[in-house]
């Protein structure tokens, strides 16, 4: 069976900066649908601006893996589509956290932090590029040992996470600012997975490296549980007998 994979997009600087709509006519969530159109996945678009901020309970329901995109509108998703999110992502749904919705309500409340970084934003952009520094997993395959964005949005340490399960990618920028640009969490039942490379303003999301990346990372988070199992608040009235 196909991937169900909702890709959603905050979808504000389309509607104001005609720099994004030069680089992104079909919105951000638009370019990635195409980049990844080739892969057996079921693929489905939202925005913030739609019912129900693009998230009703028939279609989150019906999500296998949620790809995230958001920057200046972070403040304006309902704590309570965050709450039904994070439930999801709890019982066994996949996410995909791209670029700068490393500040969004979602992934701040699943890591546990604030998530702050070191940033720079150059008209031009800067030289990224891209160490596969686990060459070994998943979300590597198919990858060349590094590869280089030409305009990008600077990332640097210190990037205020916990510690990742995986460290997948390592960035270098021009101006010798490092960033693990590619990292993975657990919560719950869900696997979680950051990626840095992303922006409004260049091109990146039209890069066949970047869409192997997040055609890797949707697989990979994807998980079935066959088991049954539950994780739930277990009420256990008597105790087990002494030994």
């Amino acid at each position: 069976m196909p991937i169900k994979v909702t890709i959603w997009n905050e979808g504000r600087h389309e509607q104001t900066d005609a720099d994004v709509r030069h680089h992104y006519p079909d919105r951000i969530d638009g370019a990635i649908a195409t980049g990844i159109r080739h892969v057996d996945f079921e693929i489905r678009r939202a925005t913030l601006d739609d019912p129900e901020q693009g998230l009703p309970d028939a279609l989150l329901n019906d999500t296998d893996v949620l790809l995230w995109w958001g920057h200046v509108a972070h403040d304006e998703v309902s704590d309570g589509l965050i709450d039904r999110i994070q439930q999801r992502v709890l019982q066994g749904m996949g996410l995909v956290i791209l670029h700068s919705g490393h500040h969004s309500k979602l992934f701040r409340r699943l890591v546990g932090t604030n998530a702050n970084l070191a940033w720079r934003e150059l008209p031009e952009g800067d030289l990224e590029r891209v160490w596969v520094v686990n060459p070994a997993h998943p979300i590597a395959e198919g990858l060349p040992p590094y590869f280089e964005i030409e305009g990008s949005e600077m990332y640097g340490e210190p990037f205020d996470i916990p510690q990742p399960d995986d460290l997948i990618f390592i960035s270098w920028f021009s101006g010798g600012e490092v960033f693990r640009s590619g990292c993975t969490f657990q919560r719950g039942r869900g696997r979680i997975f950051f990626f840095g490379p992303g922006h409004e303003t260049f091109p990146i999301y039209h890069d066949p490296h970047v869409h192997r990346v997040i055609a890797n990372g949707i697989r990979w988070v994807r998980q079935k549980h066959t088991d049954g199992r539950r994780l739930d608040n277990w009420h256990r009235p008597d105790p087990l007998p002494a030994r």
